[in-house]
Formats: structure tokens, sequence, C-alpha cells
């Protein structure tokens, strides 16, 4: 391959997408340092380069974005500094061969620099000398800052980086929407800094996605007589049920492609939440304006491979549950929502009567609409132990950091509770108390990626924690979400993460269900569908209109509103959940039955087609 500078001059170069976001959505935990991922998963790290370079990128990116003295020193492993700078270029190398070249990722050093702080220019001079130094002395084609929000910063690592080498640095500030970095400069200052110093190309990335980005670019354009980069995020984040979703679709980024390299756009790529997908889509566009780009590259997918790790308790062997779903049969769950005081008695004497119908297992919601209720796990021990009735225990991110869930689990298998259902939560802002913070810091991939540590032996720092749990592990499905292919998406990453059922939001359309579930690669999961008896047209028409991820069709409504009495449209809701029971059961392996209002005798008579049959 030629000098990446001289293929610069004659081509428009792509770059990767995000690092983080994407190693974060394959279930690693937040709390692990991602650039030491290079030394303890290094397929991992491989297998997302291989990834982008199938995708179309021209240049991959080191896993090393914070792998300065200073981060590493707040994760104890100043001292591997040399170890995970030098492997994030050998396994970039190892993706790229004489595909792509290798860019030596540098973020900035995450302390405040005086005035801000009292870490010096000097200190951060040497800082950046040093890592810059150990990528060199590792083999990368060029070097890429970015998302420095001090300009002084970036000057000072474009200096450090001239003072040991001639390779090309691109060089990336990040700007707020309104154009000015954290500390205040303007865009047209920002630019002209850039311009001072020795950078081969400037640009911007991260903060924004592309609409404000191409406007910024259009500024700079006017002043850069360099070639400019771009990497904008996936658009805004969007909080949604605990997470933060970027929205922009890789169809979207095609578009803007063209755009920014219509604006002079010499160098693309991606940042925050932007996926192989966004960055095939680019490469696409980018061989409309230039077909020399390579952009469909085919190399052979290496597993990523683990520790050797404790055999697991095997699925039947977890529970009752499970033993049955994997015997072949159908279950019945019926959903009981803690109380909002101690008293457990009406709670006890349903979970009697669903004992006595031969209902397989109760399913207890933790905190259900944020609400502030007794602890689903305090519940459900409390009914394993009185009546004998094994439950299905939901849980939450929402409410505790990853040290006290983990805590909560090894008590929960401690006291008996062998199925879990692992959700994100829902944001306190619906619920009971919306000034009640959320601390979310995992999603429900990553609570399921915890869950099968533990399972294997493991806890959250891959700790021996002796015997492993035997977790029956579940996960939520949202078969009515307005972004189908996300869903999807997810639930293959929950399924990688180790999930082994599913129980979806209640079903009104057993046809969209049925449509929904033939795009998914089921492997192993057991399917349970939610069903809901609808008591009143006022409950169906809340069920539609305030409850998100459930989708009650016209039809449904109408054929409720016929009724005027409470005790006809009441009637008229088990009629319609019996149907779904009966339309499901081909393609389910159970289904979990909502109780109203805690009329457990209702849930029972939409389930009777399951309960008379067992």
């Amino acid at each position: 391959m030629i000098a990446f500078e001289a293929y610069l001059k004659e081509n428009l170069v792509l770059l990767d997408g995000a690092m983080g976001s994407l190693i974060y959505e394959k279930g690693v935990f937040i709390d692990k340092c991602y650039d030491e991922l290079n030394l303890s998963r290094p397929e991992l790290i491989r297998s997302i380069h291989e990834e982008y370079l199938r995708a179309g990128a021209k240049v991959l990116e080191t896993n090393t974005y914070g792998a300065n003295r200073f981060k590493l020193k707040s994760h104890n492993l100043y001292d591997q500094m040399e170890e995970i700078n030098s492997t994030g270029v050998a396994l970039a190398r190892s993706a790229a061969g004489d595909h792509a070249y290798v860019a030596g990722s540098m973020g900035p050093s995450g302390v405040e620099i005086e005035p801000w702080g009292d870490t010096t220019l000097e200190e951060v001079f040497q800082a950046c000398a040093e890592q810059s130094g150990y990528l060199l002395k590792a083999g990368v084609d060029l070097f890429i800052l970015e998302t420095f929000q001090d300009i002084r910063e970036m000057e000072q690592a474009i200096a450090a980086i001239r003072s040991i080498s001639d390779l090309p640095v691109i060089a990336m500030m990040t700007v707020g929407e309104d154009g000015k970095t954290r500390y205040g400069v303007d865009l047209d200052d920002v630019t002209c800094r850039l311009l001072g110093t020795g950078a081969t190309a400037i640009g911007l990335n991260c903060t924004v996605g592309p609409k404000p980005m191409l406007d910024f670019v259009e500024s700079m354009s006017k002043i850069s007589d360099k070639p400019l980069c771009i990497m904008p995020n996936a658009g805004r984040p969007q909080y949604t049920d605990g997470r933060m979703i970027y929205l922009s679709t890789p169809e979207y980024f095609s578009v803007y492609t063209k755009r920014f390299i219509d604006m002079g756009v010499r160098v693309l790529g991606g940042c925050c939440g932007t996926t192989p997908d966004h960055i095939s889509k680019m490469a696409n566009a980018l061989a409309m304006k230039q077909t020399r780009i390579q952009h469909s590259i085919r190399i052979g997918i290496r597993p990523v491979t683990e520790e050797p790790l404790p055999e697991p308790v095997p699925m039947e062997e977890k529970s009752n549950l499970s033993r049955k779903l994997a015997s072949g049969k159908q279950v019945v769950l019926v959903e009981m929502v803690p109380p909002r005081s101690t008293d457990i008695s009406k709670s006890l004497e349903g979970a009697i009567l669903l004992k006595e119908s031969r209902v397989d297992a109760i399913n207890i919601p933790d905190g259900p609409r944020a609400s502030a209720r007794m602890t689903g796990l305090a519940l459900a021990v409390l009914t394993q132990n009185q009546v004998g009735i094994e439950t299905v225990l939901h849980y939450t991110c929402r409410d505790r950091n990853l040290l006290g869930m983990q805590s909560d689990l090894l008590g929960a298998a401690a006291m008996g509770i062998r199925n879990i259902l692992a959700i994100t939560g829902d944001p306190p802002m619906i619920g009971d108390y919306p000034q009640a913070t959320a601390v979310f810091d995992i999603d429900s991939i990553g609570l399921v990626h915890l869950i099968n540590n533990l399972n294997h032996g493991i806890d959250v720092g891959e700790k021996r924690i002796g015997d492993p749990t035997a977790f029956f592990t579940g996960v939520g499905l949202d078969p009515n979400s307005v972004n189908p292919d996300h869903e999807i998406h997810r639930l293959g990453l929950k399924k990688e993460a180790g999930a082994e059922f599913i129980i979806t939001q209640p079903v009104f359309d057993v046809a969209s269900l049925e449509a929904f579930m033939e795009r998914v690669d089921m492997g192993n999961l057991s399917l349970l569908a939610g069903i809901w008896p609808l008591v009143s047209l006022r409950n169906a028409e809340f069920m539609k209109n305030e409850v998100p991820g459930v989708y009650v069709p016209d039809a449904v409504i109408e054929r409720i509103a016929k009724f005027d009495t409470r005790e006809d449209q009441l009637k008229a809701g088990i009629e319609i959940a019996r149907s779904m029971v009966d339309r499901v059961l081909g393609f389910v392996q159970g289904i979990q039955v909502s109780a109203p209002f805690g009329r457990y005798s209702l849930a029972v008579e939409v389930a009777e087609a399951i309960l008379i049959r067992d």
C-alpha cells in the first residue's frame, strides 16, 4: 500500500465508526476500561475491526482512545500502558492486512488543565508524547486525535506527535450545537488555530449528528486550506426505557455523506452510536462519488474466545420452569404486582389459588411503571417459602449500581430464586416520584451478561465466586416496536449474552407477532407470549394510549365498546384474551397472563386451555 498521505491526495477516505458504544452493545460493562480489552478480550476488539473492514472502512482506528497515562492510572493500569497501546495496534493491523490503514487513536487526557485544573500544558505534552511514542513504535500509519474540547490541549498533542514523527495527523475537535467548545471558543477560532498546527487534516467529531455537522463544515470550508475530516454521532441520543438510543439510520448517513463530500470533506467516518451498517451505507455513497473506494472486502470471521470457565448448570436442572420448557411442554405464568405496603396477605391468597390451579410460576415485576412498591425479590422469596410455588423475578437496572445488582443476585440465588427476567426498567420520570434519580449503570443486555457470568462462576470483575449460580434467564421483547430492526438487533445481543427465554409485551394482534417472529433467529430461546385480559373499555383505551410497547388494534377497542356495562365489557375482554391464547399456542412455548387489579381468577380463566390440558 502507498503511504497514507499519498493516498489522501488522490482519494476520498472512509474511516470506521464507533468503538466504545459497539463494545457496550456487545455486553461489556461500562465499569471496564475499554482500552484494556486489547489484552483481556483481543478477539472481541479484532472482530469489531473486521466488521468495519467488511463494511468498507479504509482506515481502522486502534482501540486506544483512552490509553494515556492519566486515564490508565485511574484504572490502575499505567504499568500496562505500552502493552495496551502496542496490542491495540497489532489487533487493528491483523484485521486490516493489506486492505486498510491503521490509525493510532488518541483522545483527550480526561483531566482539567490549568487554570481549570491542576494539570499543566507541559504534563499534557509529555503524556501525548508518551502514548504516541508507543503507537509509533508499534507501527501505525497515521494518528487520529479526536473529541478534544480544549484547543490548547489539541495544540499540545499535535506538537508532541510532531516532536517524534512526521506521520500524518488528523486532528478533530468537538463542539456543541452552538458551534463552540466546552470552554467557549467558537468554530472560526478553532479552525484558525488548527490551521496553525502541524496537522495534516482537521475537522470535528462527536457531540452532534449529521445535520449540525454539515452546517459546521460549511463554516470551516470557508477558512481551511487543509483537508477536512468529520465523524458525526448517529444523531442526538434519545432517552428511552432507561437507555440512550441513537436514532440516525444508516440510510440517513448515506444521504449526508454525499452532502459532506459536496461541501469539500475528504475524510469521513462515524462517532457515537454508529455501527458497521452506517459505515457500509457511507461506503456505498462514497463509492458513487469515487469508484476507486474499496467497500466490498470479504474476510473470514474469527470467533471471540473466552477464558475456560466452570461448567454451567444445564438448563433442565435450573428450575421447574426450565425443566418443563426443556421437555417441550407449554407453561403458564401469571403476573403478581408487589403491594405498596408490607401487607402480603392478598398476594399469598392469590399465590395459593394459582398453585392449586396448576400455574407453573408467578411472574413478579420489579417496580413496574417506576412505582414505589415492596421489592420483587422480597415478595418472590416470601411467596416461594410460604406457598411453595416457583416465581420468575423481574430485575431492573434502574435502581441499583453494578455492585448492588451483583449483591442482590447472589443473595437471590442463596434464597432459592432460580428464574430471572432481566429488563432495563422504566425511567423514574413516569412513576410515583419523577424527581427520583436512576442509576442505569448497564441495561438489560449488560444485566444478562452479568447473570451469565454468575452462572459460569465469575463475578463482575471476572473473579471466581465458587459454585456457579443456576439462574434461568429471560428477557423482554416488544414485537410492536416502532423500530423493529433495532428490537431484533438487541434481542440478538441478549441471546449472545446468555438469554434463555423471552416474554413478550401483551399481545392483541397475533398476526403481527407471527410476522415479527418470522424475522427473529430464535435458536434455543423459548418464547412466552404476554396475554392481558382487558377488564373494561377504559382499561382497553388506557392500554392502547398510555402503556409503552403495547399495541391494541382498533378492532379490539370496537369489540369491547359494543357493550354498555362493565360486566359485559369484562366478558368481552376475557373472550379476546382466550382467543389470543388459542391462536398463539401453535408457535409459542407458553404464556404469561396478567391479572388486572389482582384478579387472579381471571388469569386462571384465560389460561384454562393450557391448565386443563396439563
